[in-house]
């Protein structure tokens, strides 16, 4: 068993501590629970950023927090660094990496992970960005990628080095391209004055129509407007098929030869061994009622990325963004209350704040409820929104920091290749980070 005494108050037990888990434990503070946090990591990350260290536009302590910080002025609130493996309802046990815990409430905020579409392919030779140690590993492969083309045998193989496939036009997918074609247009010629007016290619793939999808079609048009300007090729309709080490295959019969692919085309729920599999979509997300609980359990709770609740405006779920999960876990905190007092649940209904998309310096899309507006101003609102959301004064002073010297200098100034011991800098393509 995992050490914690029990006392008095009832235990709620959190899986993941994202911007769900992490909400719902603040909020449970001085509420009469004791609180467990059970994560792999020892921090909480901020995905909205991941493009920009991937980019080497941020560094990524920038946008990591240690867990025991947060939390070491809470009373009753124990956090403890292990992998959960299965869940026992009946017994209401969870297992893990550690041995077993008891829980009188259970809360899944363990996320997702990246959904290839059964393609053994793309899982096996392309760079997803779900997490920072692939977010790491992507960064250092694109930088020994453009290290090894100046020393490429012929053009073929320096070309192939220096195109990029990003797979997925959605707001992931477009960040990161915007981000790579700044540092295409500002940075490399300064990096690697030999290649003279030789630059990345950059291919951006979209099975839908149109990029950003989810938003209106102005929005779209302008954000993929922003991107051709910017160099980047835009093949919206467009499926990949397939690929290999050095290929990507298109539906149009095409092949793209690439160093690089990025994979940001889909999501799905990580899984948890022991629930009912009627639980789970198609996709590994959980099926919950109005008040987060997990179908068939009255003291399981799912939240964030990894729960699908339907309501009428959301009759396929609710999208899988931060905000979602930040007012499902605010919610259930105070229904965890009320049930102490035995009063009656509320429902959650979802409130729209908006959608918001930055493709490069000074460049955005913004979707409010009752505005829209793109560009220059559009930008301001994306960098003051996300700088606030920001744990910590001293990371958004960093990152406050970073973002004026990109500003005024064009330059990302984090642009190093860090490999564990025993990792050869030479070959990037089967390089990865353990997470």
């Amino acid at each position: 068993m995992i050490n914690i005494p029990r006392t008095d108050k009832k235990r709620v037990v959190i899986v993941g501590c994202g911007f769900a888990g992490l909400t719902l434990a603040k909020k449970l503070r001085n509420t009469g629970y004791q609180v467990v946090i059970l994560d792999k990591h020892n921090y909480h990350q901020f995905p909205p950023l991941f493009y920009q260290v991937a980019s080497a536009g941020l560094e990524e302590s920038s946008i990591l927090f240690p867990l025991r910080k947060i939390f070491q002025h809470y009373n009753d609130f124990h956090i403890r660094k292990v992998e959960v493996k299965s869940v026992d309802t009946a017994g209401n046990t969870l297992s893990t990496s550690s041995g077993e815990i008891e829980y009188d409430y259970l809360v899944l905020a363990h996320g997702a992970t990246n959904a290839y579409f059964g393609s053994e392919q793309m899982q096996k030779y392309s760079r997803g960005m779900k997490t920072i140690a692939e977010v790491l590993d992507l960064r250092n492969s694109l930088l020994m990628n453009f290290e090894n083309a100046l020393t490429a045998q012929n053009a073929e193989e320096r070309e192939m080095l220096m195109t990029i496939v990003i797979i997925g036009g959605g707001p992931s997918g477009v960040e990161i391209a915007g981000a790579l074609a700044e540092m295409n247009k500002y940075v490399l010629s300064k990096d690697y004055p030999e290649f003279k007016e030789i630059r990345a290619k950059i291919y951006l793939i979209e099975a839908f129509d149109r990029v950003l999808s989810s938003m209106s079609q102005k929005s779209s048009d302008k954000a993929r407007g922003f991107l051709e300007k910017m160099g980047v090729q835009v093949l919206a309709n467009t499926k990949a098929t397939g690929c290999d080490e050095k290929t990507v295959f298109i539906d149009s019969g095409k092949s793209i030869n690439t160093g690089m692919i990025i994979w940001t085309a889909g999501i799905a729920g990580n899984s948890m061994v022991g629930l009912n599999p009627e639980c789970f979509t198609r996709n590994g997300r959980i099926r919950v009622d109005n008040y987060n609980k997990v179908s068939g359990y009255s003291n399981v709770f799912a939240l964030g990325d990894i729960s699908l609740q339907t309501e009428e405006k959301y009759p396929k779920g609710h999208p899988q963004v931060a905000q979602v999960a930040i007012q499902q876990a605010q919610l259930l905190a105070e229904n965890l209350v009320r049930m102490k007092s035995n009063k009656p649940l509320k429902e959650f209904k979802y409130k729209d704040l908006g959608t918001m998309t930055t493709i490069g310096r000074n460049l955005a899309v913004v979707e409010l409820p009752s505005l829209h507006f793109q560009g220059v101003f559009a930008w301001f609102i994306w960098m003051f929104i996300h700088l606030m959301s920001i744990i910590g004064v001293k990371n958004k002073l960093l990152i406050f920091i970073n973002w004026a010297w990109k500003y005024f200098t064009y330059d990302q100034s984090t642009r190093l290749i860090l490999r564990p011991k025993g990792c050869a800098d030479i070959s990037s393509n089967n390089y990865s980070i353990p997470e």
